[in-house]
């Protein structure tokens, strides 16, 4: 038996059965134990998921030109810039957009800091060790209430920060909760999760508060509505991407990841969610097993988040497929004769080759990476 079995068995006797959410944040974020604390190269070719980051250089290429596009725009006002990346996994994708902006744009280089939000003290020591030549440029923070400014009695609900903040594959791995539908008794249950013959098990938990997401669905849909759907909400992924543009005072706020819309949630394709355990490149058949083990994770609501940062003042400057985005990035490339920037590097000058063809085509096929990651882009 695992430490962390043990640790998530021993909190279940303390407080009986646990909300799938607190067990998602244990299994995968726990200290020591956690999935995420445990596998330094669980993204790539070798891990448990296959990352956009994973395709090759071409993918921070992309971004680091994009985002330079953003902060020259705002190098028209005096203030400091900043990037700021929140889970940067092994810092492989930080490295790459250091690098091209070193290499491609020095002046900007030099004007910005690199920021990443990393609770994990294990997680930042590998990072340190990835971007150990960025060190002078690059911070690191616990999260966004730990972030300092120039002006030390600035405060969060304050929007102090000019520049672009970002997260890629971030928000599907928040924990989410799950609740169930009883078509029999016309009412919604959240499922959680208990211990039973050494295994975890789920478990109803009767009378847990629903949010206002599924409280609002229409009678009409309940009357056709399958017994046990199974609805996720994401309220950890919503009230980090509230507080993100909480600070933001001039820049974008970007995420790419897997997820759906508020229209597209129900689905007779998705009668159990979205919710999906991976080992190895494999959808684990059973995501309460091998605790600590696999990645988790789940899609993201999108149309939660737009509503999130638009009431706190943000623009929704678009939302589209990762294919559409990187796309509409190169043709901006073509057409500033910024081409030849992308595609060479420190070591070739040998422009688009086919190794890069191929990472681009992963990343923007149907069929690999472009149709099943999306992009949100708000701004202020």
């Amino acid at each position: 038996m695992s430490p962390l079995f043990e640790i998530i068995g021993r909190e279940i006797v303390r407080h009986g059965a646990l909300p799938f959410a607190r067990f998602m944040e244990l299994a995968l974020y726990c200290p020591k134990h956690g999935y995420y604390e445990t596998n330094k190269d669980n993204p790539g070719r070798h891990g448990d998921f296959y990352t956009s980051v994973g395709t090759g250089e071409i993918f921070g290429r992309l971004l680091a030109f994009q985002f330079a596009g953003w902060l020259e725009e705002l190098r028209i006002v005096e203030c400091e810039l900043r990037i700021v990346e929140a889970g940067a996994h092994d810092a492989r994708l930080a490295a790459d957009i250091l690098g091209w902006l070193r290499l491609k744009r020095p002046e900007l280089f030099g004007q910005i800091e690199y920021w990443i939000l990393e609770p994990s003290v294990q997680r930042q020591e590998w990072q340190r060790e990835t971007l150990k030549d960025f060190i002078p440029h690059v911070r690191w923070f616990d999260d966004f209430r730990s972030l300092s400014f120039s002006n030390p009695q600035s405060a969060i609900r304050n929007p102090q920060l000019n520049g672009v903040i970002f997260s890629n594959e971030l928000l599907d791995a928040m924990p989410i909760h799950r609740f169930g539908w009883d078509a029999a008794t016309r009412t919604w249950f959240e499922w959680g999760v208990t211990v039973e013959a050494k295994k975890f098990i789920w478990t109803k938990i009767r009378g847990s508060q629903l949010p206002s997401s599924i409280r609002r669905l229409p009678s009409s849909l309940l009357e056709v509505l399958p017994d046990g759907y199974v609805l996720e909400t994401g309220p950890t992924a919503e009230n980090w991407w509230r507080e993100a543009a909480g600070i933001l005072e001039r820049g974008k706020l970007m995420t790419i990841d897997y997820g759906l819309t508020a229209d597209e949630w129900i689905s007779p394709d998705r009668l159990g969610g979205t919710l999906r355990g991976y080992f190895r490149h494999h959808v684990s058949a059973d995501v309460l097993a091998n605790v600590g083990e696999q990645d988790l994770t789940a899609h993201v609501n999108f149309s939660c988040l737009q509503t999130a940062g638009e009431s706190a003042g943000l623009k929704t400057e678009s939302f589209q497929t990762q294919s559409q985005f990187l796309t509409q990035v190169l043709e901006k490339a073509l057409k500033t004769d910024s081409f030849g920037e992308l595609v060479a590097s420190k070591h070739s000058e040998d422009g688009w080759t086919a190794a890069l063809a191929r990472q681009f085509q992963s990343l923007t096929h149907p069929e690999h990476l472009g149709r099943a990651f999306r992009v949100l882009t708000q701004s202020r």
